[in-house]
C-alpha cells in the first residue's frame, strides 16, 4: 500500500515537471540584432550577423520603443513608422508555423534613430556644411582665377548632389525597385502647416485605391520654399508632413505598417522658382505617393 502510494506521487511529480518544462519551450522567445534593410507593409527585411535577410513580421499589437536612461532599462513608446531603413534594432519574438518570426517587441536607440532620420530630412545638414565647406575653401583661394574658382565650385555642387541622391536611396529603399501607383500634391499657404480641408477627401480616396495595390507603402514627403530662415522651412517641411500623415491614418485608415514615416525634405528639390509669388506656392507642398515593390509585382529590380 505504502509502495503504490509512492508510485502515484512520482508519477504526479513527473507530470508536473513535464508541464512546467513543456511551459517554458512554448513560452521561449527568439531575440535578434540588425538593421533594417527593407520594408513592405508589414514585413521588415533585417540584416544579422547571422542572416543578411532575416524576414521579421510586425503586427497591430507590436511593441515598439525608444531605450532610454543610462542603463537603458527604460523605453519611450514610438510609432511603427520609425522603423525605417538603416535603423538598427534588436527585436523579441516568437517563430510561427510558417517559420517566420513575428515581433512582439522592437527596441532602439534614440542616437541610432537620429541618424536614420538625417537621411530621411533630405540630408539637410549635410548640404548646408557642404555649402560652409565651399565658402571657406573659396575665402582660402582668392588668388585663384575666376575660372578655376567656378570649375572648383561646379565640381562640389556636384559631390554634393551625388551624395544628397545616394542618401535619399538609402533612405527609401531604393525606389527604382518600386512603381508609383498613385500620387496625390498638397499645396500649402505661406507659414502654414495645416492641411486645407479641400484636400482631405483626396486624401481618403487615394487611401481607399491604395487598398487595392498588393503590398502597397505609402510615402509623404514635405517641402518648403527657400525664402526665409532654412532651420525654419525644415520644420514647417516635417510639420506638413506629419499632418498629411495623420490625416491618411486618422481618416484614411491606413495601417501604419503600410507608412513609411514621413520625410522633411525642407528647402531641397524646388520645384517653382521663388522669384515669383508663384513659384514659392509651387514650393510649399506635401508629396504623397503609393508605391508597390517590383518583386511584389512580378518584375525583378534592374
Amino acid at each position: 500500500m505504502k509502495a503504490s502510494r509512492l508510485f502515484v506521487m512520482a508519477n504526479i511529480v513527473m507530470l508536473l515537471f513535464l508541464g512546467v518544462a513543456s511551459g517554458t519551450a512554448a513560452a521561449q522567445s527568439t531575440k535578434v540584432q540588425g538593421i533594417i534593410k527593407s520594408r513592405s507593409g508589414p514585413d521588415i527585411v533585417l540584416n544579422t550577423s547571422q542572416d543578411p535577410n532575416l524576414v521579421v513580421m510586425l503586427t497591430d499589437s507590436t511593441d515598439v520603443g525608444q531605450v532610454e536612461g543610462m542603463l537603458k532599462a527604460r523605453s519611450k513608446q514610438m510609432s511603427m513608422a520609425a522603423l525605417i531603413p538603416g535603423l538598427a534594432v534588436s527585436i523579441e519574438g516568437e517563430y510561427n508555423s510558417q517559420n517566420t518570426l513575428v515581433a512582439s517587441k522592437v527596441r532602439f536607440k534614440g542616437t541610432d534613430l537620429k541618424q536614420a532620420k538625417a537621411i530621411e530630412s533630405g540630408m539637410h545638414d549635410t548640404n548646408v556644411q557642404v555649402q560652409k565647406n565651399q565658402e571657406e575653401l573659396l575665402a582660402q583661394n582668392q588668388a585663384l582665377q575666376k575660372h578655376q574658382a567656378a570649375i572648383e565650385a561646379n565640381q562640389a555642387k556636384i559631390a554634393a548632389n551625388k551624395a544628397a541622391v545616394d542618401a535619399a536611396i538609402a533612405r527609401f529603399g531604393q525606389l527604382d525597385d518600386y512603381f508609383i501607383m498613385d500620387q496625390v500634391t498638397i499645396y500649402f499657404a505661406n507659414g502654414k502647416t495645416k492641411v486645407d480641408p479641400k484636400y482631405i477627401s483626396q486624401l481618403t480616396t487615394l487611401a481607399q485605391n491604395a487598398g487595392k495595390v498588393d503590398g502597397y507603402m505609402i510615402e509623404v514627403k514635405g517641402y518648403a520654399s527657400a525664402v526665409g530662415s532654412p532651420e525654419v522651412n525644415q520644420k514647417l517641411s516635417q510639420e506638413r508632413a506629419q499632418n498629411v500623415s495623420n490625416i491618411l491614418v486618422q481618416q484614411g485608415k491606413v495601417s501604419l505598417t503600410r507608412m513609411l514615416a514621413p520625410g522633411a525634405m525642407g528647402e531641397s528639390e524646388q520645384v517653382g522658382t521663388d522669384k515669383t509669388v508663384e513659384g514659392q506656392a509651387e514650393n510649399r507642398r506635401v508629396v504623397v505617393r503609393v508605391l508597390q515593390n517590383k518583386a511584389i509585382a512580378g518584375i525583378p529590380a534592374a
